[in-house]
């Protein structure tokens, strides 16, 4: 899947997404005030932690949030349908990935990636449950891809990037009524 950021008319934040079906999407962004979109710090999170059930994951999966519109392909004619069991599933993961997004982005924005380490644990504890599962070069290298991708913004006021096919959130089975055969007695 590949995702274009570029601030659009009004000095807002749009990422628009293609996808692999076909589908191109807008996400449109409500950070003017940062120097570091929201959005591109979920994706530098969620590429490095490997989070498949977060935005982009979600996206790539079939997942289309309330705010996105379609700017391109036809979707599916069960994409609503689809869209909202995927993010059903992954509500979970949604909310860990703003939590820690929100994290690596604030140590971008402050120019303070010391602390990043030890903040997205506690941010981690807070919502997660079991044993801490990235390693502190994981987090070190969100924010390495943030502060990256944020020369890029800076510099060219655009970012290409491309999420992984790997990363794209799994659908769950439908839980619908069996359609078949009866046994007849």
């Amino acid at each position: 899947m590949h995702v274009v950021f570029v601030r659009g008319p009004t000095g807002s934040i749009v990422a628009t997404v293609h996808r692999a079906d076909g589908v191109s999407l807008q996400l449109p962004g409500y950070d003017r005030k940062h120097k570091v979109p929201h959005d591109l710090a979920h994706y530098a999170t969620e590429r490095a932690l490997e989070m498949s059930g977060g935005v982009f994951g979600a996206i790539a999966g079939g997942g289309v949030f309330s705010n996105m519109r379609v700017v391109g392909g036809k979707p599916r004619y069960d994409a609503a349908a689809r869209s909202k069991r995927l993010l059903d599933a992954h509500r979970q993961t949604l909310t860990m990935a703003e939590l820690l997004a929100g994290v690596v982005h604030r140590a971008v924005e402050d120019g303070s990636p010391d602390q990043t380490p030890a903040m997205v644990r506690e941010a981690w504890q807070s919502l997660g449950s079991g044993p801490f599962p990235w390693t502190d070069q994981h987090v070190e290298d969100a924010v390495r891809i943030l502060a990256e991708l944020t020369v890029e913004w800076e510099a060219q006021g655009a970012v290409r990037v491309t999420w992984p096919d790997h990363l794209a959130a799994e659908l769950p089975a439908s839980r619908g009524v069996k359609r078949g055969r009866r046994g007849r007695t």
